[in-house]
């Protein structure tokens, strides 16, 4: 397998809103890619497009070498950047309904990230914090043994002193043959961990690197890097 994720010339209008506009890149196995820009770039359309929640109006998307479509929803796990969750269930409830639904999922893994970030499965969505659903949440995507995870803001909702766990939670759990691409905005806690990255602005690929070559060619960190393409 060369490529896990491949956009050729892909394009989103949404009325008169320019989404995405002529968006070619490619993400090879074993690589997790940082999708950085500002609120309102087009990252999350982006990630939408990637896992056929969204059609792009033009170009072309594949996953594992074959257009998105059914047969790619399987090879994909997908974190939205949304709480999507029933706030009734328990969390042993939904861990059976993913085992249930996805043949790729591991319980036994979600068990044991659970028991490490301290969640019991016996509490009810409703009693845990924002952080602690968000959790929940990345324990299911990356539970599944899928070629691709596609995570949208995995660290916003929750505070500094857990993102690092969260990271490392990341890092140790994903498909080693697969790949992650993570959007967000918090370039300075996910830099550690990223192999390459796509500033993406407006809708328009700013920027693609490999993050060793930023630091050769620029003299900077990727976070400084951002500050200064984004004026922020």
């Amino acid at each position: 397998m060369n490529t896990i994720l491949e956009y050729s010339h892909v394009s989103k209008q949404f009325n008169s809103l320019c989404a995405l506009s002529d968006v070619s890149f490619t993400v090879e196995p074993g690589h997790i890619v940082g999708l950085l820009g500002p609120n309102g770039s087009g990252k999350t359309t982006l990630l939408k497009i990637a896992c056929g929640l969204l059609c792009p109006t033009a170009g072309d998307v594949s996953v594992c070498g074959k257009p998105t479509g059914p047969d790619s929803k399987l090879r994909i796990s997908y974190l939205p950047d949304k709480d999507y969750l029933s706030e009734w269930m328990k969390v042993s409830q939904i861990i059976d309904l993913f085992n249930d639904f996805y043949s790729n999922f591991d319980r036994n893994k979600a068990y044991e990230m659970l028991n490490r970030l301290n969640i019991s499965p016996k509490q009810k969505l409703k009693t845990l914090s924002k952080g602690t659903r968000e959790k929940v949440q990345l324990i299911l995507v990356m539970s599944r043994a899928a070629d691709l995870y596609l995570l949208d803001e995995p660290i916003g909702g929750v505070d500094p002193a857990a993102r690092d766990y969260i990271l490392r939670t990341i890092l140790t759990n994903y498909n080693d043959q697969g790949s992650i691409l993570i959007s967000t905005h918090l370039i300075s806690d996910v830099e550690q961990v990223l192999d390459q990255v796509i500033f993406l602005k407006n809708g328009l690929i700013a920027l693609q690197s490999s993050v060793d070559d930023i630091r050769a060619n620029y003299q900077k960190s990727v976070d400084e890097l951002f500050r200064e393409v984004f004026q922020c």
